[in-house]
């Protein structure tokens, strides 16, 4: 019998090994989209609060992941498994996309991607790319040029979610390159920041482990970011967080500490969870989270305008899945948070049957919402109606 159990546990230990690489480094989806799911998506099954309404804006954008949205109405969105970038037009102004235009492909994993000033910004694992004046050539761009080609080669939580800040300076993640450890190049665990051209390089933030999401406050303009939770602890811990940097150069703990006030396993015993910035909201433990948007500047009823959304891809590393949804969390003016509660789900059904997985959000000039998502390869719109 304790042959058996010891044969069993190292069968499981190599399964758990074979599926991460698979989910890390190959993309595999957790369960092919089954038949019940093809063709017209189940959008019934979704539970939105009381007078809102979600449709598809944008359909076959195959891994649709990152996105950003030009003034011109020139949606960007970034893939990290199909190694593509695209343009989604909307010539009509019907909120539905008439055109979409691959800019890119052959990619390493180019997740990210950033509209400043004409130029479209786009991150590989190890180099920040751009096409300049893009909108001028849709449909012919060209190569892009090489804005900094510095960042590591680390496959493990190399994709990238970038975006500008209040500073004009581009923002660029470096996640672990692992599940859990220290590292002794100090790029890793951080958050950092180059000028538009890829000139001063400088490290923001560390104890990151994986932030693949980040938005500035509309008011303060303070830095918010999520941030995966590490793996292998068991269902109900390490939760996933909710971050706030109200200022440059802190760290957030990892790979000291969890949820700020975890101790990890391993490294704990080297520093206390009290020197570190914890989190603002603990979220659910594995779901996920990665796009944000604050509601500010939404059409929705005034109670909202305090709240950020948030993309939980969803669970892996449970055995029960969680997550796969948009939840929200209440942002006070002195930057607390609370009230932490789903706002749309119903892609993870309760037989754990999963048809959808939320990646990113963007408003629309009227007001709207986008959330991509690159299990069901398609872009929704979410409006609020009043009805």
């Amino acid at each position: 019998m304790k042959k058996i159990t010891i044969i069993l546990s190292v069968i499981a230990t190599i399964s758990i090994g074979l599926y991460v690489y698979a989910r890390t480094f190959v993309n595999i989806p957790i369960k092919a989209l089954s038949a019940d799911y093809k063709g017209d998506l189940p959008l019934d099954l979704l539970k939105l609060p009381e007078g809102f309404a979600i449709d598809v804006y944008a359909d076959q954008v195959v891994n649709a992941r990152s996105m950003d949205i030009s003034p011109s109405g020139v949606l960007y969105v970034g893939t990290r498994g199909e190694g593509s970038v695209y343009a989604c037009v909307d010539r009509d102004n019907d909120f539905h996309i008439d055109t979409t235009y691959t800019l890119y492909s052959g990619g390493n994993m180019p997740n990210g991607v950033a509209f400043y000033k004409g130029d479209l910004y786009i991150a590989e694992v190890n180099r920040i790319l751009m096409f300049s004046d893009i909108e001028s050539k849709l449909d012919n761009p060209g190569k892009p040029s090489i804005v900094y080609d510095k960042y590591p080669t680390e496959a493990h939580h190399g994709w990238k979610y970038i975006a500008f800040g209040p500073d004009n300076k581009l923002y660029v993640p470096v996640g672990a390159p692992c599940n859990i450890c220290e590292s002794d190049n100090e790029i890793f665990n951080t958050i950092t920041r180059i000028n538009p051209d890829g000139t001063d390089f400088e490290i923001v933030h560390n104890g990151v482990r994986n932030t693949v999401g980040f938005n500035w406050h509309p008011s303060t303009q303070e830095l918010w970011f999520t941030d995966n939770g590490r793996d292998m602890m068991g269902d109900d811990i390490p939760a996933c967080e909710l971050n706030h940097a109200p200022s440059d150069y802190q760290h957030f703990g990892y790979p000291y500490c969890h949820q700020g006030n975890l101790p990890d396993p391993e490294f704990g015993k080297k520093r206390s969870c009290d020197e570190f910035i914890a989190p603002a909201q603990n979220l659910g433990p594995h779901v996920a989270p990665l796009g944000l948007e604050f509601l500010n500047n939404a059409n929705v009823p005034d109670q909202m305008k305090g709240k950020i959304l948030i993309a939980e891809h969803g669970s892996w590393n449970r055995s029960t899945k969680i997550g796969y949804r948009i939840s929200s969390v209440d942002i006070a003016e002195d930057g607390s948070a609370s009230n932490y509660s789903p706002f749309i789900e119903g892609w993870l059904q309760s037989d754990g049957e999963v048809w959808g997985r939320p990646v990113d959000l963007e408003i629309l000039k009227d007001g709207s919402f986008l959330i991509s998502d690159d299990y069901a390869d398609v872009i929704y719109r979410v409006q609020y109606t009043g009805r």
